[in-house]
């Protein structure tokens, strides 16, 4: 059975990483990074700095692989990103198969928390379903959700209200909006809202030394953030943001 430690690294800041991770790091002796592109190898580069960081020289191994594109704007999106996954499946699954000994502990570190907005868990379900038996552990993280209200200082959520996250996608689709966090928004749906009770606290690459937040009424500063985000794409090749919409009491 290969064993295999998914590790929550938190948004960015190594600092954030908690100690149960770093004893994760430290048991495991191959890690996987994935290879999204020249444009994100700022991301790769970031795990490096944390192995580097937290487990001694000389007592791991890092895979590195490409990792299979998704198809951007397909009309199906659902079976895009389902599609995506069976590809990642049969990749983990031939690396897991290849690279990890009787002895070894597999690991990878995944940005946030490893049950938000994080797909690896369901592409290791489909490597069990095609007969790899696998032994997981799953170390929370800090997600940007909470790096975005800390940095902030907002609380998440309101006495008496629910707190719902959605992807930017789904956001038209919200009749009302008293208390949403959107994540995955790359096409700025909140530029689409012109209610003007609602506040939004919007922050990109938290963590890391590019970390920008802009707060304030919506309609006030929602092509303030639009402008942001272009120019800051440019700038690096990708970006990570997410942000709170809250309707004023």
């Amino acid at each position: 059975m290969k064993r295999v430690l998914l590790i929550g690294i938190g948004p960015g800041d190594p600092r954030q990483i908690t100690y149960e991770a770093v004893e994760a790091l430290r048991r495991a002796t191959v890690f996987f990074v994935l290879d999204k592109g020249q444009d994100k190898d700022e991301l790769v580069q970031l795990r490096k700095d944390i192995l580097a960081r937290y487990v001694p020289q000389g007592g791991y191994r890092l895979v590195q692989v490409t990792d299979p594109q998704r198809e951007g704007q397909a009309p199906d999106y659902l079976g895009a990103v389902q599609g995506w996954h069976r590809q990642r499946a049969a990749l983990y699954g031939q690396l897991l198969e290849d690279e990890l000994g009787a002895d070894d502990i597999g690991a990878f570190l995944l940005w946030g928390e490893p049950g938000l907005y994080d797909s690896t868990l369901r592409i290791l379900d489909l490597v069990r379903q095609q007969g790899l038996a696998l032994a997981l552990e799953v170390i929370p993280g800090i997600s940007s959700v909470q790096a975005l209200a800390a940095r902030h200082q907002i609380p998440l959520n309101r006495i008496g209200e629910p707190l719902i996250v959605l992807p930017g996608r789904r956001l038209a689709e919200q009749a009302r909006i008293d208390n949403v966090v959107v994540m995955l928004d790359g096409q700025c749906a909140f530029a689409g809202l012109d209610d003007p009770q609602l506040m939004i606290y919007w922050g990109a690459y938290l963590g890391t030394e590019d970390e920008i937040l802009v707060a304030g009424p919506l309609q006030g500063v929602k092509a303030q953030i639009v402008e942001l985000r272009d120019q800051l794409r440019r700038r690096k090749g990708w970006i990570m943001d997410t942000y709170l919409l809250r309707r004023e009491c």
